[in-house]
């Protein structure tokens, strides 16, 4: 052994060959973090030394090959100046370089995922030999920022810069056979065989067989383009980089400008360029936004796991109630290899829910993410059923009829005699309580809810609820569920609308007193569109269903009255009285008619604004920021009333809930966020200009306390 620290060790092999191998101690995975870098330059120092080498390997001593740099670490490197940015990415893009110019051939032995900086430090070497089950790529602009440690300089002298752009502006995951076909890595071997093909590989450049010169020196030289070709390749590319990201996300189109500034400059001149893009990147708030989101999401992964430490997976479902929602179920439990018994009360219904599972299967066979094969495995894994009869072999059913209490409640107490002993029952309810629907039962404490959201294959978000009587396991039981189906669960007590629900009624609530005051409903689209949201509310409304919303306002009226309640006739009820349902039936705000590809097309009409005509009270002169204050203040003040009332846990799943369940820009990270970012108490200066509104708009008062104090909800970080 040649170095042996906690990240890195160095062994000399037979033939000249010697070994640098990424093993962090105490970690499941490899990431570069503090410790790390600097073993990475210890190793280096250590290599350098050593005579009679003739190759290097890099090699990872765990499943995974190097998952990418530790973000937490990198939140303080973001707080520093862009100088100072600069300075620490030269320091690590030497190391980096140091590897690439040894002067002998290097190999990287690449197995499970290389990410990020993972990838960075595999393409400093010569050549990649991965597994068959690796995957590579370059994911920094998901999270606002660009690579910054070469990966705009070496993977376009690489690849090209068409596949080069194509790569880090997606920020997408390539496995090996694709990685391959783009010329990324060098050969695809199977698993097990990744370090010994890789050695292999180095043996054939050692010798003289490969000409591992002509590489190194097309990694580190200028791109052979000229001035023409250039301007041709990246000024076009940025155009369309630019409108696939939109406004909000500058780190693509930065990304193809690290690469075009850097094209016709050597390796280190590049290398300059990159860093002071990625310096003012890391300084943007979308970048800060971006971290903050993938740091909710690792911390809701974190909570998730802990919850079902000694939890059973669930071996064996039901669905009750074959329509949408429970035909959607029912694919996504099947999908994740959990079968499912699908019951309904008619054959119909039952044609209905095969239909949508089928449907779904099918399109994922037409975009080549599923084999006929596979989709038939599927298929066979859902069993309608009209009887009761089959769920003694299931250990966990979810309730998915109509949205009535009475109903439910009958259906509920009718499965619950079928099941075995121990099985949890769930309801997918979007506002009924839990505590309410748990009397029809004789064991509360394995009931639960657990609420999907509409479209169920599309949207990851699942409201696990726990009512007054339902016990921890039961609870566990529909997180592991959750998790099954590759779905993100948080847990939030019962209460009218649980989270998401509860929170995005004062929002429509917000909609529909801005129509009182005279503005255009497709104004106030444009401008929430505009801010982030992908529809605007009434485009929402009608999307969700007149009908629905109608009936869930209601709900939330009763148990809310003093912020959610209405005097008079608002232009919900109006659209719902005239039946206007929204796409349901092809008139709502707006009517729809099919475009080309038969999805409906949103048109304006005057019929929508002679319903809203009349419940105009007065004309108020708006601008876009108050249009965004009046939708916002609503959400914001019911998401910190959930917090206080412990609905929910902490501010971190109010976030991602709301990013996950209503699509709320990931750029703000959620409504708490973008409080913190606003400061509360310019927030509550704004809200005491609309208290004439009522309730809806009054801070509560621990945001009063807050604002005062200028405390933020995310004050130390997403944990």
């Amino acid at each position: 052994m040649l170095y042996q620290g906690q990240a890195f060790r160095v062994e000399m092999l037979n033939e000249g060959i010697i070994n640098v191998v990424f093993d962090l101690k105490d970690q499941s995975a490899n990431i570069f973090n503090a410790l790390a870098l600097k073993e990475l330059q210890d190793s280096l120092d250590v290599v350098k030394k050593q005579s009679g080498v003739k190759g290097l390997l890099f090699s990872s001593g765990k499943d995974g090959f190097v998952f990418g740099a530790d973000i937490t670490e990198f939140l303080g490197h973001f707080k520093k100046s862009e100088e100072e940015m600069r300075a620490w990415l030269l320091q690590i893009n030497a190391t980096f370089s140091g590897f690439e110019d040894l002067p002998y051939p290097t190999v990287a032995a690449i197995n499970g995922f290389a990410l990020g900086g993972g990838f960075e430090i595999a393409l400093t070497m010569d050549y990649r030999i991965v597994g068959s089950k690796a995957q590579v790529g370059l994911p920094e602009t998901k999270l606002g920022i660009i690579p910054g440690w070469g990966g705009t300089v070496r993977l376009p002298r690489l690849i090209g810069p068409d596949h080069a752009i194509e790569w880090v502006t997606s920020g997408k995951y390539y496995k090996a056979d694709e990685a391959l076909k783009f010329q990324a890595v060098d050969g695809v071997v199977a698993d097990a065989n990744t370090r010994d093909a890789a050695i292999t590989f180095l043996q054939r450049a050692i010798a003289g067989t490969i000409n591992w010169k002509t590489r190194r020196a097309q990694k580190t030289s200028p791109l052979r383009l000229d001035k023409i070709e250039s301007m041709m390749s990246f000024e076009g590319s940025k155009a369309f980089v630019a409108g696939m990201a939109g406004p909000h996300y500058p780190a693509p189109v930065q990304a193809v400008e690290s690469m075009q500034q850097g094209a016709r400059k050597t390796r280190d001149e590049a290398l300059v360029i990159e860093g002071g893009i990625f310096a003012k990147m890391a300084k943007t708030p979308t970048a800060e936004c971006l971290v903050q989101v993938f740091l909710g999401d690792q911390y809701l992964k974190k909570v998730a796991k802990k919850a079902t430490k000694d939890t059973a997976p669930t071996k064996h479902a039901a669905v009750l109630g074959a329509g949408i929602m429970g035909g959607g179920i029912a694919y996504q439990s099947a999908s994740s290899g959990v079968g499912v018994h699908m019951k309904d009360i008619k054959t119909e219904q039952l044609d209905l829910g095969m239909g949508e599972a089928s449907k779904l299967l099918n399109k994922m066979v037409e975009i080549k993410k599923m084999t006929p094969e596979k989709m038939a495995k599927v298929i066979s894994q859902i069993t309608p059923t009209l009887s009761y009869a089959d769920f003694k072999s299931c250990d966990f059913v979810v309730e998915a009829v109509v949205e009535n209490e009475k109903i439910k409640k009958a259906v509920l107490a009718e499965a619950e005699a079928a099941l075995p002993e121990g099985a949890v029952l769930a309801s997918n309810t979007s506002t009924i309580s839990i505590t309410k629907l748990a009397e029809g039962v004789k064991h509360p404490e394995n009931f639960i809810g657990m609420h999907f959201f509409n479209p169920v294959h599309r949207m990851p978000l699942v409201e696990i609820i726990r009512g007054k009587k339902s016990s921890d396991a039961a609870v566990a039981r529909g997180v592991q569920y959750a998790t099954q189906m590759g779905k993100t669960p948080i847990v939030v007590n019962d209460c009218p609308g649980f989270l998401v629900n509860r929170v995005l009624f004062p929002y429509f609530n917000g909609f529909l007193f801005l129509l009182e005051d005279g503005a255009d409903f497709q104004k106030v689209d444009k401008v929430m569109e505009k801010w982030g949201w992908p529809m605007g509310p009434a485009y929402l409304l009608d999307v969700v269903g007149i009908d629905t919303g109608h009936h869930a306002s209601a709900i939330m009226a009763a148990e809310f009255p003093d912020r959610m309640g209405f005097k008079g006739t608002n232009a919900l009820q109006s659209m719902y009285e005239q039946k206007r349902f929204g796409q349901k039936n092809n008139k709502g705000f707006y009517e729809y008619e099919l475009d080309k590809k038969g999805k409906p097309k949103k048109v304006v009409t005057d019929v929508a604004y002679g319903l809203i005509k009349p419940l105009v009270k007065q004309t108020v002169t708006l601008t876009d920021e108050d249009i965004v204050m009046r939708m916002m203040l609503p959400m914001l003040i019911e998401s910190a009333r959930c917090l206080e009332e412990k609905i929910v846990a902490s501010p971190v799943e109010v976030d991602m809930g709301l990013l996950l369940g209503l699509g709320f820009p990931p750029f703000r990270a959620g409504v708490f966020k973008w409080a913190d970012m606003m400061g509360l108490a310019k927030l509550n200066e704004e809200a005491k200009k609309l208290q004439h509104l009522g309730k809806l708009y009054e801070f509560t008062p621990t945001m009063l306390e807050m604002a005062k104090n200028n405390q933020k909800y995310h004050a130390g970080g997403a944990q």
